[in-house]
């Protein structure tokens, strides 16, 4: 038995080199699906009952009307030919019509199953939103509040004042923070 010239294992193990078939242009792959679909919309507008309602009036009226010879529809038998035509036309219409709902569906399908993994997202960020918003608000509570500051700065002003020899005085500038905030704090009334 003759081996071939390259081996077995690497031509598995290695990937398929681009031939033809990868370098043609891509086309539609459900051109019919279209073409029915266009079809089946356009079979449901105004234009194409108007359009068929006119084609059977000049129908029935052409044979009815013309002379015996050019007729080619006999109103004596029920104009079969325009019956066959129109049954026809109905044989066609209701499967390309079934075609289009059915696309209609998948394409409904798919866009509910984006709406419901958006909505599930959403819901998802609007709990972790929340959340953050309670830690936030305990975070809060734990902070310190003007009113703390406040008082913790005219007990040190007061302990400072009192550890102060007592010939010496402490310069204090009008505008030093420590003095702003002792006034103001003893200008406002503590709850």
């Amino acid at each position: 038995m003759a081996r071939s010239t390259h081996d077995d294992d690497d031509y598995f193990d290695s990937p398929k080199s681009m031939g033809p078939r990868l370098m043609r242009p891509t086309r539609p792959r459900d051109r019919f699906g279209r073409f029915t679909e266009s079809i089946a919309r356009a079979m449901g507008t105004p234009w194409f009952l108007l359009g068929l309602t006119v084609f059977c009036i000049l129908w029935i009226t052409f044979n009815s009307l013309a002379p015996e010879g050019l007729r080619f529809d006999s109103a004596a038998i029920g104009f079969t030919a325009l019956t066959l035509l129109l049954s026809l036309q109905a044989s066609y219409a209701a499967p390309m019509i079934l075609l289009a709902q059915n696309r209609q569906d998948d394409r409904d399908r798919v866009q509910f199953e984006q709406d419901r993994v958006r909505a599930e997202r959403n819901l998802a960020d609007t709990e972790y939103l929340a959340r953050e918003v309670v830690a936030l608000r305990l975070a809060m509570k734990d902070m310190a509040t003007k009113e703390f500051i406040r008082q913790e700065l005219r007990d040190l002003l007061d302990e400072l004042e009192s550890e102060r020899p007592p010939g010496r005085s402490l310069k204090r500038s009008a505008t030093s923070p420590l003095r702003r905030a002792a006034r103001s704090t003893r200008a406002t009334p503590s709850p």
